[in-house]
């Protein structure tokens, strides 16, 4: 094997061995082949025939092998010129190691692994073929034969061969070889088929012979990777780009959807339809907004990321379609937050305008109802003409009762001027049921006019007969005008006790509970006025069976008899204890809403300062430098875990706050932070952390790229830092030149140096806001320190693959590239349009620059 391999290469110089030692003794032929393999020329040789001669030649030799970094070990020039074997084979093995073998590298491995690689991945498609190793996988001659199919497939009909015939395979492959590809027969057929373990040098020599001799496919299979790497890094940020357009659309389209929901302020006519709607808010805010927040924070991790691949790659930065850029998403996001503002504000105003309607209409609704009672029967009384058959007595009686029941009637106005003001208040108020309001009111406004025309007729008849009546019972006329005022207090005695009310806070409901104490010290006094009124009465009855008076004891000038008066001074004796537990039980609420308050105030100003606490610590981690990169993303990724431990007291607080609501309290002097300031500076929270910690994956991402080390990396973080004196994570022009001086930039402040200066500042900030942010700063230095990938270079690997011609065929781009990637490719190329264009040519170069420019790829 060895004898063959030397002779293939010496025999370009016209020469060749017929036995190694021997041969290889007086070192010429030894110096010739080096100078054939290595294309360089050795030093002259010594051509005469004493030994000193044939070791010099030798030295000369294993000199030129040790000046290309081959360690020979054991291996001296008189071993070999004495014909040693041995040594002799040994020194041709080092030869054929360091100029055939050694140099061959597929995917950055070397040597006998690299040999091995490329073997393997080119008869990977076929059938039996199973390359391990360098002696036994070659032994069924398959092996062989299937290398010669894969680069030229009309030299073997591979189809025929069977793996139960070695050595027709075996001598298939190496007649074809010698052929056809100038490789020599450097194996026996036979020797390998009888031996258990073939020679493991020679068949990695004779296959070496074959990787040389496919030399042109290796460079077309190098071409056909980088464009396959080049063209997966386009499918993926295709990909990236449609998730963001995808995610960008169903988040815009929810907030479409949902800004009319919070705009609509159509007011309902029951407090338990509006206190629907809260309670539907609320779980638009607990179970519906949540989840559209994390969307809108990774939509902005997804961009971030997309560009900064593209940045990597030399691509174009990516414009996301008409009205989907994130500032759009952020400014439709802030009009939601605006209408959910302003809707949570009208919910609860609408509660407080219901809650006060309905007190108001039950406030109508009694007073209306305690007034008609008291009409009823009022205009059938003062229609009768019962004056007509009376004596002058009964006739000054009629005029008695008829006074009393004016100075009655007298009291009542107040309670129909309320009733008028309360209908009036309910109107302004938007009262769903004003029609009937309305209609009751007028209807008790109507009577009460009528009332009054009434009492001035029939005053003005009993006048008319007054002059006729002289006696008058001024008993029965004193309990009369006593008793009408005192009646007509108790009824508003209960009226009072029984009356509704709302209040808010502790100091209100104390309010009512001193007015009704101080309505209680004046019971004992009333109760003497009913003693004295029941004493007048009961005069009454003594004088009448004394003088036998024809009244037989009734009063002439009032209904109001003392049962009554009795009666109604046992019921509002009853309401007063009921009085009493009302405002106990509702003094008892107002202490338990101020327990909430205190409740909800507390853990507010602890959460409020926490969250801000937070956000300066971020703020300060986002700059200060502590470990590598990943140290600091492991660091923010536990820091992101305690935030979010600290949620289940973010829910404690939503719950509180809801109980809050639930009671209608409405303000917390305990605490200047609302629901609403939480939930925002929570939000904003968990966005800066998670936007921190892809700032920093990016930075892994661009140092991985382009090869920035860590310490690099550091010293720009150092540099930065060092001029970002307000830490606003941002560089203005003048600091950012003198970061750059430090890191070694010559930028003077000539002509020269402002040019160069404006140069970096145009990639830096390209759309002129005057700051440099560190994201921009790291992918400058990046480009500045490392090399990827270009259009030229892709055109170059796409020119090999071609054959050198300035256009690709379908069939190039289906035979290297893999299934997925060509066709990719061949639904991208634009027709070939050159003069040397043949059907179906397609334009790669057009290609290659548009993957690295504006492009629809």
């Amino acid at each position: 094997t060895f004898t063959a391999w030397c002779n293939s290469h010496l025999r370009k110089a016209g020469t060749q061995i017929e036995n190694i030692e021997e041969d290889f003794r007086d070192g010429l032929k030894l110096m010739l082949l080096l100078e054939v393999i290595s294309g360089e020329r050795l030093a002259k040789p010594e051509r005469g025939k004493m030994r000193v001669h044939k070791i010099s030649n030798v030295n000369k030799a294993l000199d030129f092998i040790a000046s290309k970094g081959v360690k020979l070990v054991s291996i001296g020039a008189e071993e070999i010129v004495d014909g040693n074997v041995k040594m002799t084979l040994g020194m041709i093995w080092t030869i054929i190691l360091r100029f055939a073998i050694q140099d061959i590298s597929v995917e950055e491995t070397s040597a006998k692994e690299g040999l091995l690689l490329w073997c393997q991945r080119k008869t990977a498609p076929y059938k039996n073929v199973n390359i391990q190793n360098f002696h036994i996988s070659w032994k069924d001659g398959l092996g062989f034969c299937a290398l010669i199919h894969r680069h030229r497939p009309e030299l073997i009909d591979y189809g025929k061969l069977r793996k139960d015939d070695p050595l027709t395979n075996l001598n298939t492959a190496f007649d074809v070889a010698e052929k056809y590809l100038d490789i020599p027969k450097m194996l026996d057929a036979e020797d390998i088929v009888g031996t258990a373990r073939p020679d493991e040098k020679a068949i990695m020599t004779y296959v070496s012979s074959f990787y040389h001799a496919f030399s042109g496919a290796q460079k077309a299979e190098t071409a056909a990777n980088r464009i396959c790497k080049v063209l997966a890094v386009n499918q993926e940020n295709e990909q990236l780009m449609e998730d963001y357009e995808k995610l960008a659309s169903d988040l815009l389209e929810w907030i479409r959807r949902t800004i009319p929901w919070l705009e609509n302020r159509a007011p309902e006519n029951t407090m338990q339809a509006m206190q629907q709607k809260l309670e539907d808010f609320r779980d638009y805010r607990r179970l519906h907004k949540p989840p559209k927040v994390q969307e809108k924070c990774q939509l902005e991790i997804n961009f971030n990321t997309l560009q900064t691949k593209l940045r990597l790659s030399n691509r174009p930065a990516f414009m996301p379609s008409e009205g989907k850029m994130v500032s759009d998403i952020n400014n439709a996001w802030g009009g939601l937050e605006q209408a959910e503002k302003g809707y949570e504000e009208w919910l609860l105003n609408e509660i407080r305008r219901l809650e006060r309607l309905d007190h108001l209409a039950e406030k109508f609704r009694q007073k209306a109802s305690i007034h008609e009672s008291w009409t009823d029967g009022n205009e059938a009384m003062l229609q009768q003409k019962d004056y007509e058959t009376a004596t002058l007595s009964e006739i000054k009686a009629l005029l008695k009762k008829h006074e009393a029941f004016e100075s009655d009637l007298a009291a009542h106005q107040d309670r129909v001027e309320q009733i008028a003001a309360i209908a009036q208040e309910l109107n302004e108020l938007d009262y769903y049921d004003s029609p009937s309001v309305n209609a009751r009111c007028q209807k008790i406004c109507d009577q009460w006019d009528n009332l009054g025309a009434l009492t001035q007729k029939r005053r003005e008849a009993l006048e008319r007969t007054e002059k006729l009546l002289e006696t008058i019972d001024q008993l029965y006329l004193e309990y009369a005008k006593r008793a009408a005022p005192f009646n007509n207090w108790m009824e508003g005695a209960m009226e009072d006790l029984q009356d509704t009310f709302i209040v808010h806070t502790i100091e209100e409901i104390q309010g009512l509970t001193t007015a009704h104490e101080q309505f209680k010290a004046t019971l004992p006094d009333a109760d003497k006025e009913r003693q004295a009124i029941l004493g007048i009465h009961n005069e009454v009855s003594k004088i009448v069976q004394t003088y036998h008076v024809n009244m037989a004891g009734t009063n002439p000038y009032t209904t109001i008899t003392p049962q009554e008066i009795n009666g109604k001074w046992e019921h509002v004796r009853q309401l007063v204890p009921r009085r009493d537990q009302a405002l106990m039980e509702e003094h008892a609420r107002q202490q338990q809403n101020e327990r909430l308050r205190k409740q909800f105030g507390a853990q507010a100003n602890v959460i409020g300062p926490w969250i801000q606490t937070k956000m300066e610590e971020i703020g300060r981690i986002s700059i200060e430098m502590h470990g590598t990169l990943e140290d600091q993303l492991n660091h923010l990724r536990q820091y992101e875990k305690s935030i979010v431990n600290y949620k289940p007291k973010i829910d404690q607080l939503e719950g509180d706050h809801q109980q809050i609501q639930e009671a209608l309290i409405f303000d917390n002097k305990h605490t200047n932070y609302t629901m609403e300031h939480i939930r925002v500076g929570w939000e904003q929270l968990l966005t800066t952390i998670a936007r921190t910690i892809n700032e920093v994956e990016n930075q892994i991402l661009t140092r991985d790229a382009k090869g920035i080390s860590q310490e690099q990396m550091n010293e720009f973080r150092a540099s930065f830092n060092h001029f970002d004196r307000d830490h606003s994570g941002t560089l203005g022009p003048e600091e950012f030149k003198a970061c750059l001086i430090s890191l070694g930039y010559d930028i003077g402040n000539d002509a020269q140096g402002e040019a160069e200066f404006a140069r970096i500042m145009s990639i830096v900030d390209p759309n002129r806001l005057g700051v440099v942010t560190f994201q921009a700063f790291i992918d400058f230095m990046s480009r500045e320190t490392a090399d990827t990938d270009t259009a030229d270079q892709v055109m170059a690997s796409f020119k090999i693959l071609a054959g050198d011609k300035n256009y690709i065929t379908v069939d190039e781009l289906r035979r290297e590239l893999p299934p997925d990637q060509a066709e990719y490719c061949i639904a991208r190329m634009a027709p070939y349009t050159g003069r040397d264009a043949v059907p179906g040519a397609l334009d790669y170069m057009s290609f290659s620059t548009a993957l690295y420019g504006e492009s629809d790829l």
